[in-house]
């Protein structure tokens, strides 16, 4: 994205933007928030609210400053216990923070601290999106962050990439801004390779866009950061929101943003629509269906899965829990709502649908999933 450019992001072009802070940003190793920073940050989002653009934070930073206060080693990572005593008690702290800096410039913020399930349990997300929504109608800056006090490892998004993402579609946002410690996704790792370039637009998320995130190869932060931040964006175009992964560690890092124009953008997809949308940005799944090539044909069709084309079935799985369709290979395509539990399902999978009644003794339902019912990937 050139500064000449039209940025998808600008108050112009986005009414609702979500603006992603990473910890390392946030707080300074020793601990402690770094506040002139985080004050030219907040100066930069009052400008953008000056322009007529909502703003969404995802914040992290609270186990890091929670950790200081208490006096945990590792950062308060040596333990689960340790990591959900650090968040609460460094959640006060961080939400005072912004709620100052905010107030400086007259704008109100609203503190949200959500869990995996909270926006994987359909009731939950729209009683979330809700909230998100009515706060910004209020012109107000909801600063959001996991809620790392009461999540486990099995049921977190143990990023705030993802999270960011996920916020975007409750919100109807339309971009995500990632501040992160490099300029964005390049063809190789910049510090070992002189030749790496730097990826200015992703229309798509391909095999060869993977690549560049394998084995800390991409961004110099380590596979996981940037495999996380493809996810992110994988999550955020589905639900028709742009996404920039740009560098953060400088003072007034959205202003420098507007006036370089260095970072990756994700270029949004079409939007669908409702549970579809949900669908596509469920991190979580019960279980899997595995189909031939002639069923990977026909969904990108638009028909439904029949069970003729399914060849195995994985996981514990009730009617209507959401799962994934993978193709002959493993990778997965499509994630709909079962229409069948994972016994009944493995029982006639192969089957024409005339041939359902026969095994299960009854067939109120010839696809295992619905066209209607599924969103492709």
């Amino acid at each position: 994205m050139t500064p000449s450019a039209p940025s998808p992001l600008s108050p112009a072009h986005c009414p609702v933007l979500v603006v992603k802070v990473g910890s390392a940003l946030l707080v300074a190793p020793e601990g402690k928030v770094r506040r002139e920073w985080l004050a030219s940050l907040v100066a930069d989002i009052a400008e953008r609210i000056k322009a007529g653009q909502r703003i969404v934070i995802v914040s992290s930073g609270a186990i890091a400053l929670g950790a200081r206060r208490l006096g945990l080693p590792k950062g308060g990572r040596a333990s689960l216990e340790d990591a959900q005593a650090a968040a609460a008690t460094g959640q006060i702290a961080l939400s005072q923070c912004w709620a100052e800096l905010l107030g400086e410039h007259g704008i109100t913020a609203a503190q949200m601290l959500v869990t995996l399930d909270d926006l994987e349990d359909r009731r939950r997300f729209l009683n979330a999106s809700a909230t998100l929504r009515r706060l910004i109608a209020l012109d107000v800056v909801p600063v959001i962050n996991e809620n790392d006090s009461v999540a486990t490892e099995e049921i977190r998004f143990g990023d705030n990439d993802r999270l960011a993402a996920r916020i975007a579609q409750a919100a109807g946002a339309g971009g995500v801004v990632l501040l992160s410690d490099v300029d964005g996704l390049y063809t190789a790792n910049p510090k070992a390779d002189p030749d790496a370039r730097l990826v200015e637009s992703v229309a798509r998320i391909d095999a060869r866009i993977r690549s560049m995130a394998d084995g800390g190869s991409a961004s110099g932060m380590g596979s996981g950061g940037m495999l996380s931040k493809l996810e992110a964006a994988r999550i955020a175009t589905s639900a028709g929101a742009h996404l920039a992964i740009a560098n953060g560690t400088h003072e007034h890092p959205l202003k420098r943003l507007d006036e370089t124009g260095r970072c990756t953008v994700f270029t949004a997809g079409k939007q669908g629509k409702g549970r579809k949308l949900w669908l596509a940005g469920r991190m979580t799944a019960r279980g899997r269906i595995t189909v031939d090539a002639g069923a990977v044909s026909a969904l990108a069709k638009g028909s439904s899965l029949l069970p003729a084309g399914a060849t195995a079935i994985e996981g514990k799985f009730a009617r209507g829990d959401v799962i994934e369709i993978a193709g002959p290979g493993g990778e997965v395509i499509a994630r709909g709502l079962s229409e069948y539990d994972a016994a009944d399902a493995a029982r006639i999978i192969g089957l024409r649908s005339d041939g359902i009644a026969e095994v299960l003794g009854y067939a109120p339902r010839s696809a295992l999933v619905h066209r209607d019912q599924m969103v492709l990937l």
